[in-house]
């Protein structure tokens, strides 16, 4: 049976995965929380909770391990987690991915970023960084990265038998994706050998921020009267960039054509185009590029487009998408 190295004052150590729909958050908490309990003799839950079940919506998988002598009556959402494994880093953007963590908890990233410029972002003032890029692995072995992060994690849960969760991967995938068992093997094992860690010493002279659960700002005292829509649903507000899972289409503009066919494809209207006039002095729509806040990295216009003027290729920390972004007319207006 495996030894647990720390434990709250309930007996648990529990695991907190903050991620988005799409990068397989919810199955890996599901192999996790198995294995530990078939593979490691240890007592055990794993749950999710989520909004609406769709790609780029936020997801948490929560993970909870203690002696077999322990019952678990505790199936809250886990507020003081001493792992966090965050699978995407434009997460920081929306949500407090290290709410209620303690001063030496480990928070896994897939990112490409450093550990100085993670821990700025996170705005933690002690703890374990470990980084992964398991979106590369995941791009490069053809698979998805929670099986990355599943690898850098029992790098991180040296209580946990690596060997075992090999074992539960075949099973789980042997029966209906049998091509699938190697890639996800192999994917595991770069995660667990490719994971760095960066180590920070608490400073007691910055107290850590304390588990905070978003509330609605208006309640039955605070209404309006009426039912007053004081903020309405509104597309301009949205950001589907968070929902890229590491490739994103390029606009080569000496190639297009300006047929329309990526505009045709592309399900969130994510092309901008203006009117010109062309060789002949006629009015024409004409492409201008992409509002990448709208792109979520389907890369249907890569495939649609008949002369190759689109292409996929890997986003990296670079700002390309922020550089290259076109925004609608309707953001210049409200800009202005």
């Amino acid at each position: 049976m495996s030894k647990l190295p720390k434990v709250n004052e309930l007996g648990f150590f529990e695991i907190r995965l903050e991620s988005i729909g799409g990068l397989g958050a919810n199955l890996a908490g599901k192999l996790l929380s198995e294995d530990g309990v078939v593979g490691n003799g240890l007592n055990g839950v794993g749950f999710s909770s989520y909004g609406s079940e769709k790609k780029g919506s936020p997801v948490k998988a929560h993970i909870r391990f203690c002696d077999p002598k322990i019952n678990i009556r505790d199936t809250t959402p886990i507020e003081r987690p001493h792992v966090v494994a965050i699978f995407h880093d434009a997460l920081f953007k929306t949500n407090h991915c290290t709410s209620g963590i303690y001063p030496d908890s480990t928070i896994l990233v897939n990112s490409q970023k450093s550990s100085d410029e993670l821990k700025n972002e996170l705005k933690i003032p002690s703890g374990t960084i470990a980084i992964v890029d398991a979106t590369g692995i995941a791009l490069e072995e053809q698979t998805k990265a929670n099986t990355a992060m599943l690898g850098a994690l029992y790098r991180i849960l040296t209580f946990l038998n690596p060997e075992s969760m090999r074992q539960t991967i075949r099973r789980t995938f042997e029966k209906k994706y049998p091509h699938l068992v190697e890639p996800n093997i192999r994917t595991f094992d770069r995660g667990f050998n490719e994971v760095i860690f960066q180590t920070y010493e608490n400073d007691d002279s910055i107290p850590l921020a304390p588990f905070k659960r978003a509330e609605p700002i208006l309640g039955y005292e605070t209404q309006t009267i009426g039912g007053t829509i004081t903020n309405p649903g509104n597309s301009i507000l949205k950001d589907l960039s968070i929902s890229r899972a590491g490739m994103l289409p390029h606009f080569h503009e000496d190639k297009c054509i300006n047929c329309a066919a990526c505009d045709t494809a592309c399900p969130d209207f994510c092309f901008v185009w203006e009117e010109k006039a062309d060789k002949r002095g006629r009015p024409q729509m004409f492409l201008q590029g992409i509002d990448y806040q709208y792109c979520k990295g389907c890369l249907k216009c890569v495939h649609a487009c008949p002369v190759d003027a689109l292409s996929s290729e890997r986003e990296y920390n670079d700002g390309y998408a922020d550089k290259n972004r076109v925004p609608h007319l309707w953001d210049l207006v409200i800009q202005n």
